[in-house]
Order: structure tokens, then C-alpha cells, then sequence
């Protein structure tokens, strides 16, 4: 098949991108290279695309013509988004990468081959709200503006499903971690804090924050069995996460034994629209896919510890 990735120079569309290709599939990926965290990273992971053999290029979805990139692509994978949370982010650039820019690859793809293609949303848990707990059709309740334009997004492709004017499914995916994580998140923050002896910062309370941590590979599991599953998929929304929880503390103990040393903690004040707890309930996914998560949150860490160090550690080091 022909796939289009987006956001392929992010964390999870790069380790898709080369999965894809890897298994057989012709790749064209797309990134906007938003500099919202270290446009060097993102370069890192397009340098691996690449050598994948995997085609990139450089495309604002919420502004670039897309019929060039959307030609023959038999399905599109749309991971780009804006991530973060209310308080560090405009709402406007949430509406802008989130809402129009899916609405936009929508129409393109409509315009290009209607129902001859398949797009697979890549949504979120924030969805669900400060709670995650509960099946896909648990009410939703996001609390920040992620979470709501996600929400926002995933509506406009259902909905076009619904009109049958394009096939399309929605992953809800749980706090994923592993190689090539943003550096802004909870494991690559600890991690470095305790590589480079600085302190670590962590919001009031979060420590007792339970989440679904998903390892990557695991995800991309799940995402891959989508595709071998497109007519079962239709018009479906799934959870993609570990049924397991752990507190956010048990995460950050975990990563200072492996090391063999203490994080300097430095607590401050909370932040608005974190969610309290996730847990995936994935029986629809395990129902339809076959899906399980595999990973336990003790091996994934080594194994994002062990990128960290040969990976990222060089990257800043070279720059």
C-alpha cells in the first residue's frame, strides 16, 4: 500500500513511518517542524526516516496544498497535532494544528479518492477528561484545550465517516512513552535531571497521578493491526493503552533505581487541565485487533534510559 504518515518527525509518526515501511509499504511522511520543543530531535528522527526509505517532506497541513502528497495514497495516518497543556499553549494554535488542519486534510482527501482511502485518527485519552477509566463510550469530558480540540478533530472525521464520504477510524491513545519522546514529558524530564545532576520539577500532587503508561513499540502494535483490519475498523473508535496503572511516583522510582540514583525533586505549584487517572480499557481492542499490551513499565524504561543516553545525550552534545 501507499501510506501517507503525518507528523512523521514527531515521537510515534517516526516510529511508524519506518514500521511501515519495514513492513512492505510504500511511506511518504509529512511534518510541519514545529518548534515546539528542539527542532534537532525532529531532525534526528527524519534523518532515521529516511534512511528507513521512507519519502518526507515538509508540509503545514493547516496551510499547504496536500493533492501532491495525497496522490494514489491508499491510507493516511494522521499523527500530527498540538500537544501540551492550556496553560503553555495559545487555544489558537490549538484550533489551528488540531481542528483545522484535520479538517483540511479531510476535504483533501475526499476531494483526492473519497471512499477508495482510509484515514486512521490518532487521538487521545485527554478526551475522557481528568479520568480515563472506562470503554469508548464513556461520556467525554476534556479539561484542557488538547483535549478539547482532539475531541473537536476526532468529531469531524466520525462525522464525515457517518456521511460515508470517506473511511476512517479513531485511536485513543494512552500516555505514551519510549525512544524518541518529547522532551518535555515526565520520563525524558527525570531522566535527564538525573544524567545531568539538575533538579527535577513536578507539579504539586502529580506524584499520586495514576496513568496507563504505553510503551511505544506497543502502540505501534496496535497501530499496524489497524491497518491488516481497515472495513472492521470503520466508523470504529478504540482505546490503544496497558490496562495497568502506576502512580507517577512508582514511574519516577522506577527510573532512579535503574540508574542508581535520587531525582532532586522540586515540587510546584499545579498545573490546570492534567488528567488525575488513566487506565485503558481495551477489551474493544483486544476484540477487534487482537490487541494486547505487551511491555511492562520496568523494560520500557530501560530501554527509553538506553536511547536517552546513546540517542538524545549525543544530540545535545553535537549542537
Amino acid at each position: 500500500m501507499k501510506i501517507l504518515v503525518t507528523g512523521a518527525a514527531g515521537f510515534i509518526g517516526s516510529q511508524l513511518a519506518e514500521r511501515l515501511v519495514s513492513a512492505g509499504h510504500e511511506v511518504i511522511g509529512v511534518d510541519n517542524m514545529l518548534n515546539n520543543y528542539s527542532v534537532r530531535i525532529k531532525e534526528s528522527n527524519i534523518d532515521s526516516v529516511i534512511q528507513a526509505g521512507c519519502d518526507f517532506v515538509v508540509c503545514d497541513l493547516a496551510q499547504d496544498s496536500l493533492e501532491s502528497v495525497l496522490v494514489d495514497v491508499d491510507v493516511v495516518y494522521h499523527c500530527a497535532a498540538q500537544p501540551g497543556l492550556s496553560d503553555l499553549v495559545d487555544l489558537s494554535d490549538f484550533v489551528t494544528n488540531n481542528v483545522i488542519a484535520t479538517d483540511k486534510l479531510l476535504r483533501a482527501m475526499i476531494d483526492c479518492r473519497g471512499l477508495s482511502s482510509n484515514l486512521i485518527y490518532i487521538s487521545t485519552s485527554s478526551v475522557y477528561g481528568s479520568k480515563a477509566v472506562g470503554a469508548e463510550s464513556s461520556e467525554t469530558k476534556p479539561t484542557s484545550y488538547y483535549g478539547v480540540t482532539k475531541l473537536a478533530a476526532e468529531h469531524l472525521v466520525m462525522a464525515a465517516t457517518r456521511q460515508e464520504r470517506i473511511k476512517a477510524c479513531a485511536l485513543r491513545l494512552f500516555s505514551v512513552y519510549g525512544p524518541r519522546e518529547r522532551p518535555e514529558k515526565l520520563y525524558p524530564k527525570v531522566i535527564d535531571s538525573i544524567l545531568n545532576d539538575n533538579e527535577f520539577t513536578l507539579y504539586q500532587g502529580s506524584e499520586k497521578h495514576y496513568r496507563s503508561y504505553t510503551y511505544v513499540d506497543d502502540v505501534l502494535e496496535g497501530m499496524m493491526l489497524v491497518l491488516d483490519n481497515l472495513d472492521i475498523c470503520n466508523g470504529e473508535v478504540i482505546n490503544i493503552g496497558s490496562d495497568v496503572s502506576v502512580t507517577t511516583k512508582k514511574g519516577i522510582n522506577i527510573v532512579e533505581n535503574i540508574l542508581g540514583v535520587k531525582a532532586k525533586i522540586t515540587t510546584i505549584p499545579q498545573r490546570s487541565g492534567d488528567q488525575l487517572e488513566t487506565k485503558a480499557d481495551i477489551k474493544k481492542a483486544k476484540q477487534l485487533l487482537g490487541y494486547q499490551s505487551k511491555t511492562s513499565i520496568q523494560d520500557g524504561l530501560v530501554k527509553e534510559i538506553e536511547w536517552y543516553q546513546n540517542v538524545a545525550m549525543r544530540i545535545r552534545r553535537n549542537y
